[in-house]
């Protein structure tokens, strides 16, 4: 059974246990949903964000890996004994904590009335969102975190578990966590513009999906004709904020339903280091530091040159940057029963990817495949074993339809 913690052991954690790959600062939810006639509503369902993103990591971490997925599990009073039987089977490090003077967290997922039958969401219990005092030691050593908040909610959250795990690791082996943002959206729109700039160089990667990413700019994101996601708004939109914020290498991966998602980082360039030479002592500066009077003709002549003002093409290193699409796992509309928490679930397998040094693209590919196994059924896949004992979700090891998908693209 994964360590938990619940009223009686007061939420110790095994710190010899695995180091944690991935920890979720998203919420866990039980759902209700009334889906359009004539399918039959579903109740008491594993939902929420952090419930969807710690799948998505678990599912590419078969055992013994499955304990470096962490996330915390907030259990009221009415939480069924079933739904905390399927999370321990899960086999993850899922800090469960109950307090009998409160209900767990509860969602309604409907439709709104009109002629759009647009996806409605609203709580119908308070909700108990976690902030960087929620982590214990072990969770605060994480390699990478997942983050759903608005823009200043995500720059606070970066700079309280940077400090607290700055307390708990000595500070000859603290490294910095990989951060993934994921914007709520809520508050994706233009007010909220220079907020969510000024988080990029906060975090690793920033992952609106496409309506939030239009929405920062006052789109939508669709195809005026035919109403569809439109790739070239998508496209503009990261060209846009990225080519306005030249001083960084920024990562945008934008998810888009049926398109896939789009991959964008800029690029540069910089003068390569010779060998064992130690970097310069200097000025620590934040971006977007510079000031009215900077001369800005003196510093980007400087930006390459050396000390003899020639620039040599083989001292430079360049970076092309990415902007890559990759399609959806499911090319079929009929393998795809119920979205929700393909995007969360996404972002999991992202996230542990990075933590196991996989490079941006291939950890896209790893949050496609696993976002493929959310949304082929309403609530989490169903965890099994094949005839030779391997793992398997929905009757298939998600390793192998990772290998399988690779090799398609």
């Amino acid at each position: 059974m994964a360590p938990h913690a619940d009223a009686t052991d007061g939420g110790d954690t095994d710190l010899k246990s695995a180091p944690i790959d991935f920890v979720t600062l998203g919420m866990f939810i039980i759902d209700d949903i009334d889906f359009l006639p004539p399918t039959p509503p579903v109740k008491d369902i594993l939902g929420g964000a952090g419930t969807y993103s710690a799948l998505g990591a678990r599912l590419l971490s078969p055992p013994p890996l499955s304990t470096t997925v962490g996330w915390v599990v907030d259990q009221g009073s009415d939480f069924p004994q079933a739904l905390g039987e399927l999370i321990d089977s899960w086999d993850t490090h899922a800090v469960r904590r109950l307090d009998v003077e409160r209900l767990t967290t509860r969602g309604w997922n409907g439709y709104e009335a009109g002629a759009d039958q647009k996806r409605a969401f609203r709580y119908t219990t308070p909700k108990r969102r976690l902030t960087a005092a929620d982590l214990d030691p072990a969770l605060l050593q994480s390699k990478s975190f997942h983050l759903i908040c608005s823009p200043l909610r995500c720059q606070e959250l970066v700079r309280e578990i940077t400090a607290r795990r700055r307390a708990v690791m000595p500070a000859a082996v603290y490294t910095k966590p990989i951060f993934v943002w994921e914007p709520v959206p809520d508050l994706c729109h233009p007010n909220e513009l220079l907020n969510c700039t000024n988080c990029l160089p906060l975090v690793d990667v920033c992952s609106p999906n496409h309506a939030e990413l239009a929405a920062f700019l006052g789109g939508d994101g669709l195809d005026p004709d035919t109403g569809a996601i439109s790739p070239e708004a998508v496209e503009q939109a990261c060209e846009q904020l990225l080519a306005s914020m030249p001083l960084q290498s920024y990562t945008f991966v934008v998810r888009a339903g049926e398109r896939g998602c789009y991959v964008a980082r800029n690029g540069g360039r910089k003068r390569k280091r010779p060998q064992g030479a130690k970097t310069a002592r200097r000025k620590a500066l934040i971006h977007g530091s510079l000031q009215p009077d900077t001369d800005m003709e003196s510093l980007l002549a400087g930006l390459l040159q050396g000390d003899d003002g020639v620039i040599d093409a083989e001292e430079i290193e360049v970076d092309p940057g990415v902007q890559k699409w990759i399609p959806a796992y499911h090319q079929d509309a009929s393998s795809v029963v119920d979205p929700t928490g393909g995007g969360n679930t996404f972002l999991g397998g992202l996230s542990v990817a990075l933590a196991r040094d996989e490079d941006i693209e291939t950890a896209a590919v790893w949050g496609t495949v696993a976002a493929s196994f959310a949304i082929e059924q309403v609530g989490p896949p169903s965890l099994g074993k094949d005839d030779s004992g391997e793992e398997t979700w929905n009757g298939v090891r998600p390793l192998a339809r990772l290998q399988e998908f690779q090799e398609r693209l």
